[in-house]
This record gives structure tokens, C-alpha cells and sequence, in this order.
């Protein structure tokens, strides 16, 4: 077979958060390339499990593995050629837990010899709003945005370490638009509103399985992105323009309503941090849309989903009725959006 890798050939890459969207993602993008010359390696904290049972039927190595147990981390990367590091922040919902996390797996990556990392990051905030600046909330007695703070913070542990690292900075997933019920609500005169805390600005997005097959991308280029600090993005789009895409979907006007991030912050405390979030790329938008380019992450994905058509293909889940279903608090805050997680 033309281009065909034997086994013993193929470079591994180790997965961390091999059954979430991420690494899912990544699992599956090599296993539908599969004279890409790399094999999968799953690690999971328990593979016993029936979503480790399907990776293992569909080609995949899975191994046992605790982010919080550096000597398990060393043995499933030992003989790896690469590793993808993701933390899940909202497991313990502790900047602290997620930092150690992310430091037992640069210090297993380094002694474990491994070639190259991508560590999934994000921002430490506080490099632009200072802990006494006041104009944003400090939350959990240090952080400004817990969970990126957590992570930006972390970056030094490769750093330091000099682990062979592309540090990978992920945006809004498509798919926050149903499981976090954000989409168009119906109001009770029957019109449909997308409330969205982001004023004018713009939103740097992408479908969750897209970041996968764009860190399959950093991998098959090799060296040439260590040390390197990559955002990927499918589209950056202002809640208007969001709004315009879903009315043309559902066939009926969807009406965007910027709700400011300080009003977002007074509905209770499972919105505080969220408004924060928003506050982060509202205020610093130039840098949060830069980070995170469409035109390089086409490069590394030439398949990338359009908001539009992942809009189509989830058309019957997009519209959120409150009449059906739990408050928009409960169904949309009390677990923040997850901009970076495994699960």
C-alpha cells in the first residue's frame, strides 16, 4: 500500500483526556489517518471502562494513567514520542489541584524523554488585570479567571523543565451553544433572543472535534512549533453576526442581546466568574482574536467546520425553551462554560 507506516515505525502519541473533547478529538484524527505514520496511546484512570473498551476496539493502546500520580504518568509515557497534556479545572474546581495536574505531567514528560508536548493553555489573566486592579472581581482569594489562570500559570512547569512543548490555546466551542443551553431563547411574545455578555466584540470559535484534528496538525509538523505558542480558531464572530447565522438556520430572526459582564456577575455567584471571562475578551480583544488566527488554524486543519454548518447539523438543539427545561442559571452557569477541559 502507497504511504502505508508499519506499526513498529509509527511515532505514538500519548492522550490525556483520550474519551473528552479534546483529546477525542486528537484519538480521532489519527485513527483516520492512518498512513500519518503515528499510533494512538489512551490514557485513562481506568481501563476497564466502556469508553476505554471502544478506544481499544478501534486500534487504540490504552493504558492506565492518574494526572495526579506522576509515577503513572511516567510509565504511560514511557516510549512515546508525544504527548498531548490537557487538565479538566471544573473535576475539583481547584486552580491549585489543576496546577499540580499540569506539573506532574511536565515532569513525567521530561523524564520520560518525550520528543514533543502540546500542553492545552490558556491565558494567566492576570498578566492584564493585576490582582488589585479592581475593575475585575478577585476570585478564590488569587485569580481574576480561575481557569485559565490555573493553566497560564502552569506553562512555567514546561518551561522550566525545558520540556520540548507547543503551547496550544484553545477558544469557544460551537457546542457550548447546546450543552450549556446558550443558544436563542424564546420570549414569551414569541420572539427569539441570544443573550450573549460580549457587547460589540468578537468571538473566536471552533467545533470541539476541529481543536483535536488542528493538534494533530502541530504534531505532523513536527519540531518546527516547540517552544511556540498556538491558537486555532474556525471563526471570530461578533454575537450579531452569530445571531444572523442561526436566524437564516432555524428560518425565523434571532435578535442578539449584548448583556453586559457586570450584569452577568449580579444574577449570583455561579456567574461571577463567567462575567469575568467575558470581561477578559471584551477588554482585551485585539490580543484574545490575534492569539487565536483562523487563517494558520486552516493550515493546520484544511477541514475546519464553519459556525453555519455546525449550526445546521445541530439545527433541532440550538433553540433553548426555559419552559421546558431548568432556569437558564441552573442550566447554563452552574457549571461554567468549559473553554478548555477534557470532558
Amino acid at each position: 500500500m502507497v504511504g502505508f507506516v508499519p506499526m513498529s515505525e509509527q511515532k505514538i502519541v500519548a492522550v490525556i483526556g483520550a474519551t473528552g473533547y479534546q483529546g477525542g478529538g486528537l484519538v480521532r484524527a489519527i485513527l483516520n489517518d492512518p498512513d500519518g505514520g503515528f499510533a494512538v496511546r489512551a490514557i485513562t484512570s481506568d481501563p476497564s471502562s466502556a469508553k476505554a473498551k471502544a478506544l481499544l476496539a478501534q486500534g487504540c493502546e490504552v493504558v492506565q494513567g492518574n494526572w495526579n500520580d506522576k509515577e503513572s504518568l511516567m510509565h504511560a509515557f514511557k516510549g512515546a514520542f508525544g504527548v498531548y497534556c490537557v487538565t479538566n479545572f471544573y473535576e475539583t474546581f481547584s486552580p491549585e489541584g489543576e496546577m499540580k495536574q499540569a506539573k506532574n505531567m511536565a515532569e513525567a514528560a521530561k523524564e520520560a524523554s518525550v520528543q514533543h508536548v502540546i500542553w492545552s493553555t490558556q491565558e494567566d489573566t492576570r498578566r492584564w488585570i493585576p490582582i488589585d486592579d479592581d475593575s475585575m472581581p478577585t476570585l478564590m482569594g488569587n485569580y481574576k479567571v480561575p481557569h485559565f489562570d490555573a493553566k497560564g500559570e502552569s506553562d512555567t512547569f514546561f518551561e522550566e523543565l525545558r520540556v520540548p512543548t507547543t503551547y496550544f490555546l484553545t477558544p469557544f466551542y460551537f457546542e457550548n451553544i447546546v450543552t450549556y443551553k446558550m443558544g436563542p431563547q424564546r420570549t414569551e411574545e414569541g420572539s427569539l433572543v441570544f443573550n450573549l455578555p460580549l457587547g460589540d466584540k468578537k468571538l473566536p470559535s471552533i467545533a470541539a472535534e476541529d481543536i483535536g484534528k488542528s493538534a494533530y496538525g502541530i504534531f505532523k509538523r513536527g519540531p518546527k512549533l516547540i517552544g511556540k505558542y498556538v491558537g486555532v480558531a474556525a471563526e471570530q464572530l461578533s454575537g450579531a453576526e452569530m445571531a444572523s447565522q442561526m436566524s437564516e438556520v432555524v428560518g425565523e430572526t434571532v435578535v442578539y442581546k449584548a448583556v453586559p459582564y457586570d450584569v452577568y456577575r449580579g444574577f449570583g455567584s455561579s456567574f461571577v466568574a463567567l462575567g469575568n471571562t467575558f470581561q477578559f475578551f471584551h477588554d482585551f480583544q485585539d490580543y484574545f482574536l490575534g492569539a487565536r488566527p483562523v487563517e494558520s488554524t486552516r493550515e493546520l486543519n484544511p477541514q475546519l467546520t464553519s459556525f453555519k454548518d455546525w449550526l445546521a447539523a445541530n439545527k433541532n438543539q440550538i433553540i433553548y425553551n426555559p419552559a421546558n427545561e431548568t432556569s437558564v442559571a441552573e442550566a447554563s452557569f452552574a457549571v461554567p462554560m468549559q473553554f478548555n477541559s477534557t470532558q
